[in-house]
Order: structure tokens, then C-alpha cells, then sequence
């Protein structure tokens, strides 16, 4: 059994032998190809290959139904669609399969293909296109088979506009780092799934004319379901344009009314959130790209994590006064705790049973087995990454259980989506006499970033946290450093609310008291004790 079958529909495609020899040549997996004949055979024909498999049907029965009835063939655990006029880099089955997650759409950077030339005896070239006398010398010509991938244009991010017509988008693409970048949409002419994804999603539907939308179609899907549109920049591959007309054109009929139909149908699904087996509304995919023409709508979240284990006085009075703030705001509010809080927020998650964790133990990092309601770095770390993921919000305020909110705490929005932004204005209140303490600095309570920056970040915070334990070094406030051992690359920036928040410090707070500048090792440059707050005066408990 292969564990990559590529799927080539074909009808009427005078490259189709190029195409299949050149997969041949190229690939160096475990791969087959199965070959979709819809309404004629091959001309030129296919030479014998046990890794192609030839299906054939005398009339065509369209584009979507030729290229499920070769999937339905496939037992691999991958499937490849391609169209039939495409070159491919050496080896880039396997390079695709190494990368490769199950609930992900990937497709290889795109190439141009020259395929071939027209050529007059007197040597005239004309770059593919309908056929006819040398343009020149009025000669007759032969078409010439280059077959070569061009050095540019080197596609690498796509989307759809408001008609949900395709178009190239590489301005997100250059702003995207790394080999395996996300794309809102794909081109259609290459991409990869796993079998099972195919058939639970309908990937390619015969709800559709045969022809059209079968990128929008692949991407929502995958998008909406859960999944990720990826595109591999490790690997490429090159697509002949059928921009010419004429002989050189497209298989099947395509009126534009078919086209209008098939948006259609795409605009019901999915702009109209009537696809069954989504997960996320389609605002939720426009919130996350922000392409041109299309209206953002981002929402805002809180959550909130706790140890239920401070003084009850001071979780009812953060509670209550978050209660309010989250309905005045209409933001909802996630919780994450070490006890069922079933009567705060909209949703509570709750940590499992006892685990081992990192304290600090006379001045030393030490690895304990603690009971669910000990608080502890990778208990915290765990709570936020909870929350983070039940929270359906785009951008997420981090709430601590010790700290009062200012409502106008809320009202700000992140500018841009890979940076960790600090709420500054925040003053201390010592829960004992009342005295209240205002130094320049970052606190994780006073975070905000969209939610999907936030998962990354915490995901690998907790991997890191269970391997190997806390390390102080990797830093407690995200994006605040640059030392070798943080978490992730990404920046942070501060923000100033209109009136401050308060950080209520007691006996357990999780970090360390500090009521004198000399107590720092780092002096702050603003330094402000006082017997009230602004905006809050005198706060009691």
C-alpha cells in the first residue's frame, strides 16, 4: 500500500504524459499516481508503469466526479490532486509528507512552467500559445517541449475577494517567516490532504458544477473545520497557465453562468455559515487574514485563571468587579481553575488531578508532586493555555485572580497580531495598611495579544515547562527579552489605559513582594508611593 497517491483528472490534456513522467522522475517516496481518463483517452498515450493506475470513461462525467472516483481508488494515507500540466521538484514527496499534520491542507510553492515554445524552421521562437504560422516569418511551426520551471514568479500565499474570485496575495506572504507559512486560500492546481480529511469534508463536492471554486471550496473547508492551510516552502512546483485561448484552452465547457452558480453555492456555505461540520463562523477566518476588500470584526475575551486559593474577600471583590466590567464591555469571560467555578464567566475549565510541578523551595527551583489546587509555574502555565484554547475570542486580555480591572483597561485593541502588548498603568496595593506603589513595568496580568499568538507561545512554554522544568531564564512575560532561552522571536510593545488597574498584593502572591526601589535589580525609572490611586482614590477590600 502507497502512502501517497497523486490524483491527476484529466480530459483532453496534451501534457499529461509530460506530467505523469516527470512525477515519475521526480518522486522518491512510497508514491503511486492514479490517472482520471474523463471522456478520451490519452493522447499521447501513457506508457505502462506499475506505480499508475488509468481509470477511463468514455463520456465525461466532469472534473469533481473523475477526481473522487480516483481517490475512492486510493488506499493511501495521503492524496495529492494536480492537474495535469505540472512539474515538480526532486523529491518533493517526500519533503511534503516530513512536514505533514493530519488536520492540514499543504500545498508546495508555486512555479510558472514553460512548457514549451513554437519553433519555425528558421529558428523563430514564440513563447507558448495557440498555434499557428511564425508571427516572424509567416512560416509554419512545430511546438518545441521545454518543460522547466521558471525562476519567478515563486508563489507563496493566495486568498479570495469579496466575489470569492482567486487572487495571488503575496504581500502576506512576504510577511510571513519560516518554511511552513499559513495561507488564507490556495490556487487549486496542487494540494495535499490525508484521504480521511478528503472524504469527511467533501473536499472536492459534487454539490458544485464540475468546474471552479475548487480552491475557496478547500480552504474553507479546512479552515472552518479546524484545520490549516500550509504552504511548504521546502518544495515546489510548477503550473502551466492555460492563458492563451484557442487550442490551448480550457477541457470542459465553462460558461459564466456555471461560475456565478458555483460562487454561489461557496457564498451560501460559507460566507453564510451554513456549512455543517465548521467549527468557526467564516468571520472568524476574515478576522484572522484581514484581507483587502473584506470587514474585520474582531472579538475580544477574557480569561481568567486562579489557584482558588487566596483570600475570599479578595476573589469575590476581583470576580464581582470583572462580572461587571465583562458585561458593560460585552466581553465574555473563560475561566481556568483548580476548583469547579461553574457560577463565574461563560466557561470554566478545570486543571486535572495531581501532577508533579516546579516551586521555588527555599530559594531553588525544585520539582514537587502537588495536589490540582497548589498553584506552581507549570500549573499557571497550563491554566492560561486551557483557557486560551476554549475562548473563541480573537484577542485575549490575560485576568489574574489579585487584580482589579479599570474598565477602560478594555478598551483597547492590539494593532498588529505578532506582538505582546502591556498595559503600564498599573499600581500596587498592599492589602495590609493600604499603602499604594506605582513602578514602571510589565506583568502578565496586564497582557493582551491576539488569542493564536497566545497558543503558540504557551504551547511551547508548557512543552519546554514538562521536559525539562521552569527556567527562569526563558523569561515570565512574553516577548519582554532577548536572551537565547525565549520562548519565541516575537516582539512586545506598551499601551497606557485611561485610569490604572490594581494589583492586589498580599501573603501568596505568586511573585515576590517588593516595596523598595533597592529590592530591584534594574531600578525603575518611575517610582510613585501614595496613600490613594487616580481614578480609584483609597481602595478597600
Amino acid at each position: 500500500m502507497s502512502k501517497l497517491s497523486i490524483i491527476i483528472p484529466a480530459r483532453n490534456e496534451i501534457f499529461l504524459k509530460n506530467t505523469v513522467e516527470d512525477i515519475l522522475a521526480h518522486i522518491e517516496g512510497d508514491t503511486d499516481i492514479i490517472v482520471g481518463l474523463d471522456g478520451a483517452w490519452a493522447d499521447p498515450p501513457l506508457q505502462d508503469n506499475p506505480k499508475v493506475t488509468v481509470i477511463h470513461h468514455t463520456t465525461s462525467i466532469g472534473q469533481r466526479a473523475i477526481t473522487n472516483e480516483c481517490a475512492r481508488l486510493s488506499t493511501a494515507k495521503y492524496l495529492m490532486k494536480v492537474d495535469a500540466h505540472c512539474a515538480f521538484d526532486q523529491g518533493f514527496d517526500v519533503k511534503m509528507m516530513a512536514d505533514m499534520q493530519d488536520d492540514w491542507t499543504m500545498v508546495p510553492l508555486m512555479r510558472n512552467l514553460h512548457a514549451f515554445d513554437w519553433v519555425c524552421p528558421d529558428g523563430h521562437r514564440r513563447y507558448q500559445s495557440p498555434s499557428g504560422v511564425c508571427d516572424k516569418c509567416g512560416k509554419e511551426t512545430t511546438r518545441d517541449v521545454l518543460w522547466k520551471a521558471k525562476e519567478s514568479p515563486r508563489s507563496i500565499a493566495y486568498r479570495f475577494d469579496k466575489d470569492l474570485h482567486f487572487q495571488y496575495w503575496n504581500e502576506w506572504g512576504r510577511e510571513q517567516k519560516g518554511d511552513l507559512t499559513e495561507s488564507l486560500s490556495i490556487q487549486g492546481s496542487c494540494f495535499m490532504v490525508t484521504r480521511d480529511k478528503y472524504f469527511d469534508l467533501d473536499l472536492c463536492s459534487e454539490d458544485f458544477n464540475s468546474w471552479g471554486q475548487q480552491g475557496v471550496e478547500v480552504a474553507c473547508k479546512t479552515w472552518l473545520s479546524g484545520g490549516r492551510v500550509i504552504i511548504n516552502r521546502k518544495t515546489w512546483y510548477a503550473h502551466m497557465f492555460r492563458t492563451q485561448g484557442g487550442d490551448f484552452s480550457f477541457p470542459y465547457q465553462n460558461p459564466q453562468s456555471k461560475v456565478v452558480e458555483n460562487r454561489k453555492i461557496s457564498r451560501e456555505l460559507f460566507v453564510e455559515d451554513k456549512w455543517p461540520k465548521a467549527v468557526h463562523r467564516f468571520q472568524w477566518l476574515i478576522n484572522k487574514f484581514q484581507p483587502p476588500e473584506w470587514e474585520t470584526k474582531l472579538t475580544k475575551g477574557i480569561v481568567y485563571y486562579t489557584t482558588n486559593q487566596i483570600p475570599i474577600k479578595i476573589a469575590h471583590k476581583v470576580q464581582h468587579r470583572l462580572t461587571y466590567v465583562a458585561k458593560e464591555k460585552n466581553i465574555p469571560i473563560v475561566s481556568s481553575s483548580l476548583k469547579p467555578m461553574p457560577h463565574f464567566g461563560e466557561r470554566n475549565i478545570i486543571q486535572p488531578l495531581e501532577h508533579y510541578d516546579y516551586q521555588m523551595v527555599d530559594g531553588v527551583l525544585k520539582e514537587v508532586f502537588v495536589p490540582r489546587t497548589q498553584p506552581g509555574y507549570l500549573t499557571m502555565f497550563r491554566q492560561i493555555l486551557d483557557g486560551l484554547k476554549i475562548s473563541t475570542a480573537d484577542i485575549i486580555f490575560f485576568c489574574e485572580h489579585d487584580v482589579l480591572y479599570h474598565p477602560s483597561h478594555f478598551d483597547f485593541t492590539p494593532p498588529k497580531k505578532d506582538v505582546y502588548y502591556y498595559n503600564t498603568n498599573v499600581w500596587h496595593l498592599r492589602l495590609s495598611d493600604g499603602h499604594c506603589l506605582y513602578f514602571n513595568h510589565r506583568s502578565t496580568s496586564g497582557l493582551c495579544a491576539y488569542r493564536e499568538t497566545l497558543i503558540k507561545h504557551y504551547e511551547e512554554r508548557v512543552r519546554r515547562a514538562e521536559k525539562d522544568g521552569y527556567d527562569h531564564n526563558t523569561g515570565y512575560e512574553p516577548g519582554t527579552h532577548n536572551r537565547p532561552s525565549r520562548i519565541d522571536d516575537l516582539p512586545c510593545e506598551d499601551w497606557r489605559s485611561e485610569f490604572p488597574n490594581v494589583d492586589i498584593r498580599h501573603d501568596n502572591n505568586l511573585t515576590r513582594n517588593r516595596w523598595s526601589i533597592d529590592q530591584f535589580h534594574t531600578k525603575p525609572t518611575e517610582w510613585i508611593e501614595a496613600d490613594e490611586i487616580p481614578g480609584w482614590g483609597r481602595v478597600k477590600i
